[in-house]
This record gives structure tokens, C-alpha cells and sequence, in this order.
């Protein structure tokens, strides 16, 4: 794991940690739950040689300051994600990169600040809203959470998260996220659940998405099934799709290299 250079930067009350490297066309990169920048490590290294990479950790998560409230909307995260642009200076409209709860705020962010966008691009993520049983799901583990502590969420989150084979091998990036989660505070576990399940149903909106769009799932993810996100894609005008071999949820980390390459290559076009 590469321990790149972290700033922080006040946004909206907020200490928020975000690295910068490189330059060119900005990517801003917003990890998933409950996850920090790390989870972007190889994309950072690849990207930064020809691009303005922007990974922050979201707040409350990693060395971001806390979350305040008991709910955390998607909206909220957006509108923070525009501000630490504005804060950072970075005038030119970003490619906005997001996974699972990433590509939720992503699509808060296209609604909101569509103006400052250049294009999308979609990990591992889902348009439509939870259903009452997963919302409901979410609602109590966000109680067992602040009860308990998080060590039945974090091990029930890996076994979700991961390809059968990362798991089977006990891989080292499977520690390393595990650790990632146990550092994130009950509290922003809590609310993140608890806005994860009022957050909108997004597949109304996906045909007037006009940005150039890379979807990328990988071939084994059962949160977010190729068949959906596929569907998305299909959605997009334009959009292009990419399955990534021998990935679960967390493609980026699995098999970094096709996911590198796939970016590169939708950025490289985008030139």
C-alpha cells in the first residue's frame, strides 16, 4: 500500500484529508463503505503519470473529520465533494469516478453540480433504490452498529465484498480493507446506512445523462451483478461497458490492471 502525500483542507466545517498528485484532466475518485482513498491506490499511481488525480476521504471516513448527524444524505456528500473543488481551485469540469456508494453520490453530483463535469465513470454501483427489506436491513444494522461496535458489520461486509478466489486465498488485500473498516467509527456507519437506504431511485434519470460514461463491473460482484450494471449502461447514451475477470465488488483492488487499463483508455479517448 503507497502512502501518498495527504492534505487537508476545511469544507463545509469539515477537515477533509485528499491527495493530489499529478496533473492534467482532473479525476476526482470517491471510494465506496466504508472505505477510505486507499482503495484507489494502484488507480492513483497508474493515472497520476498523465492525469490531475483527486482522492479524498469522505467525512467521517479515514483521516477526514467526523460525521455530525445521524443521517448522511448522498445530496450532502455532493454538495462536499463541489466545495472541496472549489476550495482546491480546480476550475476545469473532473471526470467523476465513484464505486458503490461513490457512483450513489455520483449520480447526486451529476443532478447538482452537472457544470462542473466532464464524464462519469461507474464501479460497481447501483441506479435504483434499496428495497423496503434492504432499507430495513440497513436501519438495523445501523442500531446494532452504535450497540455493538462494527466487527459483525466488517466481517459480514468481507465476505460480500470479495471474489470467492480473494477469499479462498485469504488474500492481503482482504486484511488491508478489513482494517480500513474497523478504523471508520460507529457513528459513521450508522449514518451512512441510514442514508444509503432514503437515498433516490436513479434509473429515471440515466437516459438524460449526456457526458461520456464508462461502466465497469467485475464479473463477480454479487452486490452489484453485471446484469445491472449492464443495464445501466444500456441506459446511458453512449455509455461504455467493461467487465472485469476474476473481481467482486471491489474491482479496482482485484484486478487493478484491467480496470487501469480501462480507464486509460476511456480517458485517453476522452483527449
Amino acid at each position: 500500500m503507497t502512502c501518498w502525500p495527504v492534505r487537508k483542507v476545511d469544507v463545509r466545517g469539515c477537515q477533509l484529508a485528499v491527495v493530489l498528485e499529478g496533473q492534467g484532466l482532473p479525476i476526482l475518485f470517491v471510494h465506496g463503505f466504508p472505505l477510505d482513498h486507499s482503495m484507489w491506490d494502484h488507480q492513483i499511481e497508474a493515472l497520476s503519470k498523465e492525469f490531475l488525480v483527486i482522492a479524498p476521504d469522505l467525512p467521517g471516513f479515514g483521516a477526514s473529520g467526523p460525521l455530525n448527524v445521524e443521517v448522511q444524505r448522498m445530496e450532502d456528500f455532493a454538495d462536499s465533494l463541489s466545495e472541496l473543488l472549489t476550495v482546491l481551485g480546480i476550475r476545469d469540469r473532473v471526470v467523476f469516478c465513484g464505486l458503490s456508494m461513490g457512483g450513489y453520490i455520483a449520480w447526486q453530483f451529476w443532478r447538482r453540480h452537472a457544470d462542473r463535469l466532464r464524464a462519469l465513470i461507474l464501479c460497481d454501483t447501483r441506479a435504483a433504490a434499496d428495497t423496503s427489506e434492504v432499507a430495513q436491513q440497513r436501519i438495523t444494522n445501523a442500531e446494532r452498529v452504535l450497540k455493538e461496535g462494527p466487527e459483525f458489520f466488517v466481517e459480514m461486509m468481507i465476505s460480500r465484498l470479495f471474489s470467492p478466489r480473494q477469499l479462498a486465498e485469504n488474500s492481503p488485500v482482504v486484511d488491508r480493507i478489513r482494517q480500513v473498516m474497523r478504523g471508520t467509527s460507529p457513528q459513521t456507519i450508522a449514518a451512512c446506512l441510514r442514508g444509503m437506504a432514503q437515498r433516490v431511485d436513479a434509473r429515471a434519470w440515466l437516459g438524460e445523462i449526456s457526458l461520456p460514461t464508462l461502466v465497469v463491473v467485475g464479473e463477480e460482484d454479487a452486490l452489484s451483478t453485471p446484469a445491472e450494471m449492464e443495464e445501466i449502461a444500456a441506459a446511458i447514451p453512449g455509455a461504455k461497458f467493461v467487465k472485469i475477470p476474476g473481481a467482486g465488488h471491489l474491482a479496482p483492488l482485484e484486478n487493478p490492471s484491467a480496470v487501469n487499463q480501462a480507464i486509460l483508455q476511456f480517458l485517453r479517448d476522452l483527449s
